[in-house]
């Protein structure tokens, strides 16, 4: 697919914008932002809704397959002997995780793809517990269109303002990565607490017993 009128003109298929200064538009995920532009005039080549919708939504299921397989070929075994190696993990922290994905891996993988990070990162513990991979392709492609035809759609409808779309996913993926950051050194700060505190009984039963 390749849009007519020159290099200064701006692409409906791509949202890349040419000339002296255009930017390609950005997605959630750091690239570049497909499909959002809508065609303008009869110099442009129009992509199908549809067909940019089916063709994103298969890539997004393909990635999440391989990472799914990716934590299959990992698997059990390997992430409790990495967790007993990692500083401030416990291997119950893997088993509780473990635990609450076997109640609630269904809606993790299904509203995980609304999430930013989550959306790949949510099929590596699918492929650990082995979810049934009809079950997981089903659920990734369903959240998945739904993204994708929000994002799209979105963008198409806005026309020459598809940018606002980026601009609020782009907002949306730093907060989300602020909670991330947040949620993170709130774990290491209350895990070294319990280290620091265990230490101190240690040595006060240590010098009591002298």
């Amino acid at each position: 697919m390749r849009c007519r009128g020159g290099a200064s003109r701006r692409c409906c298929c791509t949202g890349w914008r040419g000339g002296r200064s255009g930017r390609p538009g950005r997605s959630e995920t750091g690239g570049r932002a497909p499909f959002l532009m809508p065609p303008l005039g009869q110099d442009f080549v129009k992509m199908d809704v549809f067909a940019a919708i089916a063709w994103t939504t298969a890539g997004s299921v393909v990635g999440a397959l391989a990472l799914y397989l990716l934590g299959a070929l990992f698997g059990r075994d390997r992430v409790i002997a990495a967790a007993a190696r990692l500083p401030l993990v416990k291997v119950a922290d893997v088993e509780r995780t473990e635990a609450w994905f076997v109640r609630h891996g269904t809606k993790a993988v299904f509203f995980g793809r609304f999430v930013p990070i989550f959306r790949s990162l949510i099929s590596i513990p699918a492929g650990v517990e082995r979810m049934r991979l009809p079950v997981f392709l089903a659920l990734t492609a369903a959240g998945s269109l739904i993204w994708n035809t929000a994002f799209i759609a979105g963008g198409y409808a806005l026309g020459a303002r598809w940018h606002e779309v980026t601009d609020v996913v782009g907002l949306y993926s730093k907060v989300i990565l602020a909670a991330v950051a947040v949620a993170a050194l709130a774990f290491v700060a209350v895990r070294l607490l319990r280290a620091g505190r265990g230490t101190r009984r240690r040595t006060a039963g240590s010098g009591s017993e002298r």
